[in-house]
């Protein structure tokens, strides 16, 4: 004889479920490209709120790219950081502030000594909301003049995201001291008219 045996509608396993749905529909993910992404991730993933970080390419024209097929600039793509946060603990406003403050975003194709396509700083928004929002505080950060020269941050539909090989996840963790041209400027975007 064979009895079937499922959980009542209360039960700890089907709350847990239902929690864990609710917590996945909260999480949000943005991607940014702001030259290297060894010291990008780094910056990012050490925000409270962000709940995971990967490393890759996306912008370009070329399918599963690695690492080396992008340094000629031919992939078109640009190194990027795909960062899962939980907009309860960290805002997309206080990512984009970071994101304007951790990279100079007037050098075009170019960070330190990183140049090419690939190093470009770029926004690539996640519907409609985040490119509203990118774009305001693109301006917000062009009205403030804390960066003498324009910006030339590209603001485009996130498509789909390669992540790198595994040797370039968490890279600085992996690497203590590895290269990074990243630092956090002391400027503010506020601006008084």
């Amino acid at each position: 004889m064979l009895l079937g045996i499922s959980a009542p509608a209360n039960s700890p396993q089907i709350a847990k479920k239902e929690a864990t749905k609710q917590d996945a529909a909260k999480v949000e993910t943005a991607t940014f490209a702001a030259g290297c992404f060894w010291g990008t991730e780094e910056f990012f993933r050490k925000v409270p709120g962000v709940i995971e970080t990967r490393v890759g390419f996306t912008g370009g024209t070329t399918p599963k790219p690695k690492y080396d097929e992008t340094h000629d600039g031919h992939t078109g793509h640009a190194e990027s950081v795909e960062i899962k946060f939980d907009p309860a603990v960290v805002s997309y406003d206080q990512l984009l502030d970071l994101f304007f403050k951790m990279h100079d975003p007037t050098t075009l194709n170019r960070q330190g000594n990183d140049q090419g396509t690939q190093y470009r700083s770029a926004i690539f928004y996640h519907g409609d909301r985040q490119k509203k929002q990118a774009l305001k505080f693109k301006e917000k950060v062009e009205k403030s003049k804390a960066w003498k020269a324009p910006l030339t941050t590209e603001i485009a539909e996130a498509k789909t995201f390669w992540p790198a090989e595994e040797e370039h996840q968490k890279y600085l963790v992996k690497h203590p001291g590895g290269y990074d041209n990243h630092f956090l400027r002391n400027i503010s975007f506020d601006h008084s008219p």
